[in-house]
């Protein structure tokens, strides 16, 4: 009779696990509440987000706490059918939390490396103004600097000019090998050699030479010769050569370099 009679009774069994509930739910609703509404707001697309993200989760709560006060009125049995589905609705609820407080975090985050910006741009004007402050509005003192490098940039003109002039000048040489062809084997070639030397000329240094087999006894004179590019030509050495002709029979280069 005893075990009738508590049947019969509305009795709610799992009113704890309902005050839990209730309990989280002012827990979170209170952090939800102390959220910087300025951090949110400087946000353009994070903020939008996150403020969707704070009303869908006011809604939930709304609703979970519909729930709750339905639940209060109702009977353990029915009680007992709705318990999962609201543990559930907890649990999302918490996500929503963890989620919502990792967007605070990023946002304040950002705000943070941001701020050091602001000091370097205030400093700015200030230099700008240190500045304006040591211009001369007379110019004074600027045309007088004025006037004093440029009697220094002519000295030093003057003297790079005098160093210039006593440098030494580059004279391009070239150094000539010749060879020189008698007639046949009876032509005397020392007296052939004697006959190239007495060229002379301003620029013109005759060096070693020596003899050549060419074919059937007969020898060409390989000569030497370096000559100043400016005061000698090749062509008229060669012709002036070749004007020897009771030695010489043609005079070709063999040889020439630059020095």
């Amino acid at each position: 009779m005893s075990l009738e009679i508590l049947a019969q009774e509305k009795v709610w069994l799992d009113k704890s696990k309902y005050a839990d509930a209730e309990r989280v739910y002012y827990e979170k609703l209170s952090k939800i509440d102390a959220i910087d509404s300025s951090v949110i707001s400087s946000r353009d697309t994070e903020s939008s987000n996150t403020i969707n993200a704070i009303t869908d989760l006011k809604n939930a709560f709304q609703k979970l706490e519909i729930r709750v006060s339905v639940l209060e009125g109702k009977s353990s049995s029915s009680s007992s059918s709705n318990s999962s589905s609201l543990n559930q609705d907890i649990e999302q609820l918490q996500s929503l939390m963890v989620q919502l407080e990792a967007r605070v975090k990023s946002l304040e985050t950002k705000k943070a490396a941001q701020s050091p910006s602001k000091p370097e741009e205030k400093e700015t004007p200030k230099k700008n103004d240190e500045e304006d402050d040591d211009v001369d509005l007379f110019g004074s003192e600027s045309e007088e600097e004025t006037e004093e490098a440029a009697k220094l940039k002519a000295q030093r003109v003057a003297e790079y000019s005098a160093r210039k002039s006593k440098k030494p000048t580059l004279i391009a040489k070239s150094n000539i090998i010749l060879d020189v062809k008698p007639w046949d084997d009876e032509t005397d070639m020392k007296e052939l050699e004697k006959a190239v030397r007495k060229v002379a000329t301003d620029g013109l240094l005759w060096g070693a030479s020596k003899l050549v087999p060419l074919a059937y006894g007969i020898h060409k004179l390989q000569i030497s010769c370096v000559v100043e590019d400016e005061k000698v030509s090749i062509d008229w050495l060669q012709e002036t050569l070749q004007e020897i002709e009771d030695f010489i029979q043609s005079v070709d280069i063999a040889a020439f370099n630059k020095i």
